[in-house]
């Protein structure tokens, strides 16, 4: 059975913050707000921790992970970034927005999409996964909380606890999340493409 800790969404006590950290660092799927909706995360290196987060999303090897990074100083370790593109990252982050990126050698092959070899990036905009990523000390693996039988994802962590509580390690109750997931950017050729629009707004693409 799972643990439960519900974090202040505003203000995370940073005793809960480290508990909820010693429970990824030691291979653990934990549940956790951001500034769309739940997610799933694990720490980059749990091979097996990742195997878990596919098995319960039930998605095959060419879904696609992103890092939570805590800001764009990380993304260099691990994904190619022209000036460009930088500058309209810096421009959305943080926020509702993941950014599909050429991986670099740094990036381990498994978390790579298997034929397009990128990788999705994210700063969110929100206290508890901020302070998570800030005592981890690197970016976090994660993917949305979307179960295979519905197009949604799980919002009510009361909901997400009796559903998963089997399933995962821990979760993060931060209140009620937008049903909404993230607006993806698949930043690849030089020019944003929006592959899947989400909580994040478009307007910046009229001037871009």
């Amino acid at each position: 059975m799972s643990q439960y800790l519900e974090i202040h969404p505003d203000n995370p006590q940073r005793r809960l913050v480290d508990q909820a950290v010693r429970v990824i660092e030691r291979g653990g799927v934990v549940v956790y707000p951001t500034d769309s909706c739940y997610a799933l995360g694990c720490a980059i290196g749990e091979k097996a921790a990742m195997e878990r987060i596919r098995r319960i999303r039930q998605v095959d090897k060419d879904h696609h992970f992103t890092l939570m990074c805590r800001d764009l100083s990380e993304i260099a370790t691990y994904a190619r970034v022209e000036n460009d593109t930088f500058r309209l990252m810096k421009m959305l982050t943080p926020g509702p927005y993941t950014f599909i990126l050429r991986a670099t050698r740094e990036v381990p092959r498994r978390l790579q999409h298997p034929r397009r070899k990128t990788i999705g990036i994210r700063v969110p905009d929100n206290a508890i996964a901020q302070a998570l990523l800030e005592a981890m000390g690197q970016p976090m693996l994660s993917s949305t909380l979307i179960m295979p039988d519905t197009d949604l994802p799980l919002t009510d962590p009361y909901q997400i606890r009796l559903r998963l509580e089997h399933e995962v390690d821990l979760v993060i109750d931060g209140g009620f999340c937008d049903i909404e997931p993230s607006t993806v950017i698949d930043m690849t050729t030089g020019l944003p493409e929006v592959v899947r629009r989400g909580k994040g707004a478009l307007d910046w693409l009229e001037v871009h």
